[in-house]
């Protein structure tokens, strides 16, 4: 059974980074964390990217730890 789950997990998440490769996602280098995240989400949805599921990501912000003096 749990090789089953596997299988259907691995198409799933081949299926969205075709779809992010179909939107060209792939192209440009990510700039930031927006793009990055946005390209995540695509791969996550998997087949409901051609059910009409456009996942974008906006807006975020990444607190970048600095080191202390």
């Amino acid at each position: 059974m749990s090789s089953v789950v596997t299988l259907v997990l691995f198409v799933w998440l081949i299926i969205g980074a075709v779809a992010a490769g179909q939107r060209h996602y792939y192209d440009n280098a990510p700039t930031n964390c927006a793009s990055t995240g946005t390209i995540a989400v695509t791969i996550i949805a998997g087949p409901l990217n051609y059910l009409g599921m456009n996942p974008k990501v906006e807006n975020c912000h990444v607190d970048v730890p600095q080191p202390s003096q």
